[in-house]
């Protein structure tokens, strides 16, 4: 019979990619508030003081799952616009359908990815959101570009259709709006995006 007084061993793989992930389940299930440095390293088999080796504190834990939130988004939204062809509506519609079911499928990830952004001293964090969404900046240039939309600054034009998107998972998120309805409210405010950032010569 073991002795349960004997120390967990230190080693454990990829202690670093085990720790994010069993840190992920736990936000996804208890939320930031309830995760615990000391209570990952139980639950995964290894000593207290394993996680000190990749994380200085709970802090450093919760930033690094930020930041790994903000790369698989902004894989999720390249690897889509990829697979779609030239047609620069149906293009914008795929990458905002990702963007949504990426926001309602981590609900808590993103909940956190969006908070951690805006402490003052998390401007790494802020970097990796602009470089997650910058596939939808650049998308939005190529629309520009092609007379599909108005002229200006794309990032500006960009926040208005974020603002909607945004709004609408969060709802969703919330309770507010049933998840069924998610994929037909994406399809009218990209239509109304389309339509109301129309160039002013088309839109008359």
């Amino acid at each position: 019979m073991s002795d349960r007084s004997e120390p967990r061993p230190y080693h454990h793989g990829n202690l670093r990619a085990t720790f994010l992930d069993a840190a992920e389940r736990s936000l996804r299930e208890q939320g930031a508030d309830h995760l615990s440095l000391r209570d990952l390293a139980r639950d995964i088999g290894v000593s207290h003081a394993a996680p000190r080796r990749h994380f200085v504190d709970r802090q450093a834990l919760l930033d690094a799952l930020a930041l790994e939130g903000f790369g698989r988004l902004g894989g999720v939204l390249r690897s889509t616009l990829q697979a779609t062809g030239a047609d620069f509506p149906l293009r914008l519609h795929g990458a905002v359908s990702a963007f949504a079911h990426f926001a309602i499928e981590n609900a808590a990830l993103y909940e956190l990815m969006n908070s951690g952004k805006r402490r003052p001293d998390a401007g790494h964090i802020a970097e990796a959101s602009t470089e997650a969404f910058g596939p939808m900046v650049e998308l939005i240039g190529e629309g520009q570009r092609s007379g599909v939309l108005e002229a200006g600054d794309p990032e500006r034009l960009g926040i208005i259709l974020f603002a909607t998107v945004q709004g609408i998972t969060t709802m969703v998120n919330g309770g507010l709006v049933r998840h069924d309805l998610l994929d037909d409210l994406i399809d009218m405010a990209v239509r109304q995006f389309l339509r109301g950032a129309q160039p002013v010569s088309s839109a008359n």
